[in-house]
């Protein structure tokens, strides 16, 4: 009776720590949910313009930060959202005109490299990779490289 009695705490003790897991997953669903809300009332960030830096430290980080160190890894990341969907218009060409800057530089063809597979790394050493991110977070973050990366041009 001992052990049937363990078994049954050992099973609410379970239930309850998922219970608490989920509710964790619920409030940074929620966070997300109120900096993209932001973002489409015309909120402004404090990261070229996008309520997703603000998205960023709701949830515990910084946006990684796009500029002449990281051309071509912009350039990258929006080959990957353009190939995937997240942009379109003229986010190719700027793509294109970002390319033609970085052409014959070793380093800036390897950040294009890991930014095509949808790994954004910024100048001040931070990275996020969009692979992980939710449909609507990583139209978010195809958004802010296309700002940061328009004022590279």
């Amino acid at each position: 009776m001992h052990a049937r009695s363990t078994l049954i705490a050992l099973a609410l003790l379970a239930a309850g720590a998922s219970a608490q897991a989920n509710n964790l997953l619920d409030q940074l669903k929620e966070k997300a949910g109120e900096a993209a809300s932001a973002n489409a009332q015309g909120g402004t960030g404090s990261s070229g313009g996008s309520a997703l830096g603000n998205l960023g430290s709701s949830l515990g980080f910084k946006m990684p930060a796009v500029g002449s160190s990281t051309i071509g890894n912009a350039a990258g990341v929006l080959q990957y959202c353009v190939k995937n969907n997240y942009l379109g218009g003229d986010a190719a060409s700027v793509k294109d005109k970002l390319l033609a800057k970085i052409t014959g530089q070793k380093k800036q063809e390897t950040g294009f490299a890991s930014g095509a597979k949808g790994l954004l790394q910024g100048g001040d050493g931070k990275s996020l990779n969009l692979k992980g991110l939710s449909s609507k977070v990583k139209e978010k973050a195809c958004d802010y490289v296309l700002k940061n990366a328009t004022s590279l041009i």
